[in-house]
């Protein structure tokens, strides 16, 4: 049965029951063998969604209540929480050089601030509706955001400024996830209109539309692979697909979760993908071949978010608490 809008608000608000904690909190482990967790991080409302800066050093998390959360990587320390945001916390993206943080909103804003200090910076107001998915480029000077519902567009805009630039309204659906190429001429945004798109990022030009097998279900998730030749792509049936960003053309199918795959991200290196489900695991299996490597089954709930290390050693996931555990 496909998800709907209404479902995802009642998942929400039973993690907020589900949340036992009034503060951000910590517990760790000293053990980095594989598969094991080495922190748990908590806060005072449900985290869904979460980001490792590019230099390693800092793992963003946010959620429900609208805070963003800033830890230190390597010891777990809690640093400082960001306010601005008057609803949920749908997404968060670095800038390239981990000096700021980016974070989308069911408030209809999308808000940037100082990575170090946690000071607002920047506020956008682009959208209509709410904010679904967000991507800063690989050069930092723009960023991705996509609406939903009502307002299914994908707007780029200055990362300094605040200043649209561009505007791609060729979805019918909420945009559930963005996924810039390396180089930063393309953008990937996937769709509850069951479809992928890759378009030209400064013009708007559509480029390819990938529709995956089955056609009828919902794509939760997108990501590039980092070498820019293939896409990754999370649905609502419990699979990913992999396929060739230059042609479209289908390499491989993952089937190995039970429900809706909410995220995708490839590792560093390339080799590998970590997908997060419904099924509260994160899988991580060969890019190449889709041989499973790895379950982790650390989570109670569905993972909404999932970040490797720039290292590659270790993947953050969201599941209402953010885990942090050993992949190698």
């Amino acid at each position: 049965m496909r998800t709907t809008h209404r479902s995802i608000i009642v998942v929400c608000c039973l993690l907020v029951l589900l949340s036992a904690c009034s503060s951000p909190s910590l517990t760790t482990s000293t053990s980095r063998e594989r598969g094991t967790t080495i922190y748990r991080f908590y806060a005072s409302g449900p985290l869904l969604a979460v980001a490792w800066s590019p230099d390693g050093k800092r793992i963003a998390a946010a959620g429900f209540d609208g805070s963003i959360l800033m830890w230190d990587a390597l010891t777990g320390r809690y640093l400082f929480s960001a306010y601005g945001h008057t609803n949920l916390v749908s997404a968060l993206a670095w800038s390239p050089d981990s000096r700021r943080i980016a974070s989308s909103s069911w408030d209809h804003t999308v808000q940037i601030w100082d990575a170090q200090t946690g000071r607002h910076l920047l506020t956008y107001r682009g959208h209509s509706y709410m904010v679904f998915s967000l991507a800063w480029s690989p050069d930092g000077t723009r960023l991705a955001s996509g609406g939903g519902a009502w307002d299914p567009t994908v707007q780029i805009w200055n990362a300094s400024t605040g200043r649209q630039l561009l505007t791609y309204r060729r979805h019918t659906a909420t945009i559930s996830s963005l996924a810039w190429s390396p180089d930063g001429k393309r953008m990937a945004s996937a769709s509850f209109d069951t479809t992928v798109q890759v378009w030209d990022a400064m013009t708007g030009k559509g480029l390819l539309v990938y529709h995956g097998t089955p056609q009828h279900v919902w794509v939760w998730a997108v990501a590039w692979s980092p070498d820019s030749r293939s896409i990754a792509s999370g649905y609502g049936d419990g699979s990913v697909q992999v396929w060739s960003a230059e042609t479209s053309q289908h390499l491989l199918t993952y089937h190995h979760h039970t429900q809706g795959v909410q995220a995708v991200a490839w590792s560093p290196d390339g080799k590998y993908i970590a997908s997060g489900s419904q099924d509260t695991t994160v899988q991580v299996w060969d890019a190449a071949t889709g041989q499973q490597v790895l379950t982790y089954t650390g989570h109670d709930d569905d993972v909404w978010s999932v970040a490797w290390s720039p290292d590659g050693e270790r993947i953050a996931s969201a599941a209402g608490a953010v885990l942090v555990w050993q992949t190698t």
